[in-house]
């Protein structure tokens, strides 16, 4: 039976992307050696991490702009270290919003280097929306955002303007959408939510930011000696950065960021249409600040579960239960994930309800 992957992390990715991958375990570029053993220096690696690189920059439309792309290590979570470390001044101090777990978690550690400013949280609310009207302090180092939340199913639609670096965790909804991604001085993501096989970070970073901290960076952490090592300061995660290129790859060949944008859309509206009219179900996050990436929704009637369970099981669909915070039903609707599996979610929706209520 077909399965509808709604995991939110790893994710689904396209069917050309396993099939590619899986050839080049076996052998990669007919050179009778498989990509898992192959040297990171040699000649058909470099290639890869070459283009995977041109082409982030490509399709965020960041060409010759004075960005470098960087595959790294270490998750979204070392980069709520690396960005303090290397954009902080000493004595200095940053601007954070909190609007889910993983903004938390880039608080503390940005407080472990100096003073940091929570500018707005929706933490008394569970994080059900993303804070409004709140200002930047002018003279902070940077400002840190998180474009989407997994776990609670709140996405930022608008960025505020401000005169400081902007600095934005895209973890979980890069390549998802079209945005002015020049208004943004450092992207990072985690690969494994929406670009690739997990054990590779992308960092997105204008040059122009660096070396003004003022303070001494250890050298695994220092964007600048990346950037010069070529993402090959420390040995790259090969596989995972070849993952992220045929996804690339991939996505580039359907029509880029504007034309996953469409699709995507798509699909939230249906799987939102859908929890809105049916009775038996209630969306968690504010409406205004719904997640095309991760829908969260709840049963009314928490005695309906075992029989819903049961019903999204044998249609095949996999991944569906909420974090624990939220609870209910998370829907991650990463890019590779086709509209038909969101219909084969909504119709079992609307089984229920027939089931139920009749």
């Amino acid at each position: 039976m077909k399965k509808h992957n709604y995991s939110a992390g790893p994710c689904i990715l396209p069917q050309e992307v396993f099939e590619k991958g899986a050839q080049a375990v076996l052998d990669f570029n007919n050179s009778g050696l498989s990509i898992l053993e192959i040297s990171h220096r040699s000649k058909d690696f470099v290639a890869v991490m070459d283009e995977a690189r041109a082409l982030v920059l490509e399709l965020l439309g960041l060409e010759g702009k004075g960005y470098q792309a960087l595959f790294l290590q270490g998750g979204a979570s070392l980069e709520f270290l690396m960005v303090p470390s290397n954009l902080m001044k000493v004595n200095g101090k940053a601007a954070y919003l909190d609007t889910g777990t993983w903004a938390n978690n880039a608080i503390k550690e940005a407080k472990l280097f100096g003073h940091t400013d929570v500018v707005a949280s929706s933490k008394e609310q569970n994080y059900n929306h993303i804070p409004t009207n709140y200002v930047i302090p002018a003279d902070a180092d940077y400002f840190h955002c998180t474009s989407n939340n997994t776990i609670f199913g709140t996405q930022m639609k608008s960025f505020p303007i401000t005169n400081i670096p902007v600095v934005c965790d895209m973890s979980s909804d890069i390549f998802s959408r079209a945005l002015d991604f020049s208004k943004f001085d450092l992207i990072y993501a985690g690969a494994q939510k929406n670009m690739g096989a997990a054990g590779a970070t992308l960092v997105v970073v204008k040059e122009e930011i660096l070396g003004k901290s003022g303070r001494i960076i250890p050298s695994i952490l220092d964007y600048e000696k990346h950037i010069k090592a070529e993402s090959m300061y420390n040995t790259p995660s090969v596989f995972a950065v070849y993952t992220c290129l045929l996804t690339l790859q991939w996505l580039k060949n359907h029509g880029g960021i504007a034309g996953i944008e469409k699709i995507n859309e798509a699909k939230a509206n249906l799987l939102y249409s859908e929890i809105d009219r049916n009775p038996l179900f209630k969306g968690t996050a504010a409406i205004e600040d719904r997640s095309t990436m991760n829908a969260t929704f709840l049963l009314n009637d928490e005695s309906h579960a075992p029989i819903f369970d049961a019903m999204w099981k044998e249609a095949g669909i996999s991944g569906l239960p909420g974090h624990r915070s939220v609870g209910g039903y998370r829907a991650s609707m990463y890019n590779a994930l086709p509209l038909e599996s969101v219909q084969v979610l909504v119709d079992v929706m609307k089984q229920l309800e027939k089931v139920v209520c009749e």
